[in-house]
């Protein structure tokens, strides 16, 4: 593991990221308590990160259909999708699928989205996601309002319905590009710290060459940080 050694002057430096956390670090990701789970991640955050509001509320859609011929009700549920993707610019909503990384829903790609079972017989459903950014004067609130807006005017086709399920979530566009301010951030504290402990001891920062991470950090905020460390050190 590299470190950095920061006092009163010193210059705190930014480490290589690893490709694959580049590639997700560029996308727009759903924000959850804690980004992964992974056997050697520790879930306890560092005390300084990035607080920003997120860009998007994000709220899971579900268009299903029991209509009892297979192909027809089949038939009846993409058609539905499809009539939603063409309704959504009118109301400010943008249209995805995935569960971390999402891609944006289109009329060139919405036939790739899953046809699942419901949980009623002779009944199947396609899930995806219904977006509407925050900032510029929207909440939360205001967004929940759009999108249900939204989902009244999506027009039904034979059996098919649609409703939204589970709660709002958030999500970021491209964190990683808030980790200089990530950094910066980090090194301003290191350097309060060090300031603090006196002449006789420095700060120690390991750590920073790992991904950015992400949390809900309130209503429409979410925490972007790097997992690092930070130890006090008497120098030699």
């Amino acid at each position: 593991m590299r470190r950095v050694m920061v006092g009163a002057l010193t210059v705190l430096l930014a480490m290589p990221v690893p490709a694959l956390a580049q590639n997700e670090g560029a996308a727009e990701i759903i924000v959850t308590a804690q980004r992964r789970a992974s056997e050697d991640y520790a879930p306890t955050m560092p005390a300084v990160g990035l607080r920003r509001s997120a860009d998007f509320a994000v709220q899971e859609v579900t268009i299903s259909g029991d209509t009892r011929d297979a192909e027809r009700r089949a038939s009846e549920i993409y058609e539905m999708v499809r009539g939603a993707i063409l309704a959504a610019p009118a109301h400010g909503i943008v249209l995805a699928y995935g569960s971390s990384v999402l891609t944006k829903l289109t009329l060139d790609n919405y036939r790739a989205l899953a046809l699942a079972k419901d949980n009623r017989p002779d009944s199947s459903k396609i899930m995806f996601l219904a977006k509407a950014r925050l900032g510029a004067g929207t909440d939360l609130r205001d967004a929940q309002a759009r999108i249900t807006s939204y989902i009244k005017t999506v027009t039904p086709v034979g059996r098919a319905q649609i409703e939204t399920s589970d709660d709002l979530t958030l999500s970021v566009v491209a964190p990683d590009q808030y980790r200089g301010a990530i950094i910066d951030a980090v090194s301003k504290d290191a350097r309060a710290v060090a300031a603090q402990v006196g002449d006789g001891y420095g700060v120690q920062i390991d750590g920073l060459n790992q991904p950015v991470e992400w949390a809900r950090a309130g209503l429409g905020e979410v925490l972007l940080y790097i997992p690092y460390r930070l130890t006090i050190l008497p120098r030699k």
